[in-house]
C-alpha cells in the first residue's frame, strides 16, 4: 500500500524538478534625577498575539495535535517543492528548444525520486493530502496544474486517476476560509512561523489570522 502511495507522492514532486553597534558615550544616555536612561531604546523581539483557539470536546484538541504533528512534518516538502520550482523556471528559460528542456526535466524527476524516495514511502494518504494542499499555498497552483505545465496534460491526468484510487486529488486547493481544517493548518503555520518552530517562506496565497479566526468564530 505504501509503495503505491509512494507513486503519488512522487508524482506530486515531479513538478519542482529541484548587534547593533552602539556607542555608550554621554550623548546617548538622558540624565534624570541623578540616573541614566539609554535614550536609544532596549531592542526588544517581537511578540505576536494569537486569538485563542476553542475546541468543543477532547476529541478536537487531539484531531489538532494530530494535525499539528503532520503538517510540521509535511511543510518542509512543501516549501522545497516551491523554492525547487523557482530555480527550475529560471533554468527553463535559459534552456532552448523543447527536446532539451524535456531532457532536463527528466533529469530532475530521476535526481528527485532518489533523493526522497525513503522519506516519501513514510508519508499516509492524510499526509499526501496535506502536501497537496500545502503546495498550493505556497506556489498559487495545484499540484495537477503544476504537472500539466511543466510536462503533458495526459500525465497530469494520469496521476490524478492514479490518485483518485487512494481518495486524493491533486487538484485539491487550500481554503482555510471555507475548509476548516485548512483554518487549523494555517493557524499552526503562522504559530510555529513566529516560534521560529519552523522556518517560513513567502507564500503565494496569504491569509490574515485575524480575519480567519472571525470568519469561523461566526460559522
Amino acid at each position: 500500500m505504501k509503495y503505491k502511495f509512494l507513486y503519488i507522492l512522487l508524482s506530486i514532486n515531479q513538478f519542482f524538478l529541484l548587534a547593533q553597534t552602539i556607542d555608550n558615550d554621554e550623548n546617548t544616555f538622558l540624565m534624570l534625577e541623578g540616573d541614566s536612561i539609554p535614550t536609544y531604546g532596549i531592542p526588544l523581539k517581537e511578540v505576536v498575539i494569537f486569538q485563542p483557539l476553542e475546541f468543543e470536546s477532547y476529541n478536537d484538541l487531539k484531531n489538532y495535535i494530530i494535525l499539528r504533528r503532520k503538517t510540521f512534518k509535511v511543510y518542509p516538502y512543501a516549501k522545497l517543492a516551491a523554492d525547487r520550482l523557482i530555480i527550475l523556471n529560471d533554468r527553463l528559460i535559459k534552456i532552448t528548444g523543447k527536446r532539451k528542456r524535456k531532457k532536463y526535466i527528466k533529469m530532475l524527476e530521476k535526481f528527485i525520486y532518489k533523493e526522497f524516495e525513503n522519506e516519501l514511502k513514510k508519508f499516509t494518504r492524510s499526509e499526501g493530502k496535506i502536501l497537496i494542499k500545502l503546495v498550493n499555498r505556497q506556489t498559487g497552483n495545484t499540484a495537477y496544474d503544476l504537472i500539466k505545465e511543466l510536462r503533458t496534460g495526459f500525465k497530469a491526468l494520469l496521476y490524478q486517476t492514479t490518485a483518485s484510487f487512494f481518495k486524493l486529488s491533486l487538484k485539491e486547493i487550500f481554503d482555510p476560509e471555507k475548509k476548516k481544517e485548512d483554518y487549523f493548518i494555517e493557524d499552526i503555520l503562522q504559530r510555529a512561523f513566529a516560534e521560529q518552530y519552523l522556518e517560513e517562506q513567502k507564500s503565494a496565497l496569504n491569509y490574515n489570522l485575524d480575519d480567519l479566526f472571525n470568519i469561523w468564530r461566526k460559522k
